[in-house]
């Protein structure tokens, strides 16, 4: 591992027959910081963020997780090793199982995991669904009678669940209003200052990028044509296609950044 990297990718290739969807990516992302991935819908983002998170193999190149390339592991050692990371989805209401309370969804991972017994499992509930702002009054409840900003706190609760070093966050406020999406970034970033967590922050909103991450980098047909830090990034960008991204944000990005705090 390069410097304190949790995660290093190294020119990495996804084919799917004739199309690659990643081509020759190599980043970085920081132990316990933010690291942006930014760029349009079809340019390789949720195939990259599959890629790291174990879910699928690289056609080329190396993904290592701590120093562990997940694909050289047996199943019993990856099972231990994707413990260590999990993933929020864009869609809250729809990444939730309707047929499911919400006390049932939020340990699930945990009986994945075998985690301790039922009586623990259910005393974790409790405390995950008090720590995202919830309490345990929800367990009962079921997915359709939350709102998009609750069923995203339960995404996040069930994430958390196993004590993950590691979440990736796949457009994560992109279905919540403006006023639901400060509520739940601000959430994110103080679990993140009090458990230490790395975040890979996926999206093609630029303000809540911009908002969330230290690090950024910008992904174009398959490909990374700009990494830097938030400042460079957004205010000196290098790469024609960042620019015109900023360009044609729908709404000014300071503007938009004082809103979220």
């Amino acid at each position: 591992m390069s410097g304190d990297s949790l995660v290093e990718v190294t020119d990495v290739v996804k084919r799917f027959g004739s199309v690659t969807a990643v081509d020759h990516v190599s980043l970085q992302i920081p132990r316990g910081q933010t690291f942006g991935l930014v760029g349009e819908s079809g340019s390789g983002k949720s195939t990259l963020s599959g890629l790291i998170l174990a879910l699928d193999k690289p056609t080329s190149g190396s993904i290592r997780f701590d120093g562990v390339d997940p694909a050289s592991l047996n199943s019993q050692r990856l099972r231990a090793l994707r413990r260590r990371m999990q993933l929020v989805m864009q869609d809250p209401v729809g990444a939730l199982n309707r047929r499911k309370s919400i006390g049932q969804i939020i340990g699930v991972p945990l009986s994945v995991q075998r985690w301790k017994t039922p009586s623990d499992r259910r005393r974790r509930v409790d405390d995950l669904l008090e720590l995202v702002g919830l309490g345990p009054a929800y367990t009962r409840r079921y997915p359709h009678e939350l709102s998009g900003g609750q069923c995203q706190r339960v995404g996040i609760a069930r994430a958390l669940a196993v004590n993950p070093e590691f979440i990736v966050l796949d457009e994560p406020v992109s279905a919540v209003d403006v006023a639901m999406q400060a509520q739940i970034l601000n959430l994110l970033r103080d679990l993140q200052a009090e458990f230490g967590l790395t975040y890979l922050f996926v999206s093609h909103d630029l303000a809540v990028v911009r908002y969330m991450a230290s690090t950024v980098a910008v992904m174009q047909s398959g490909q990374i044509v700009e990494t830097g830090t938030r400042e460079e990034v957004f205010g000196k960008p290098a790469a024609d296609y960042t620019r015109t991204l900023i360009a044609a944000s729908p709404a000014n990005l300071t503007a938009r950044m004082k809103g979220l705090s």
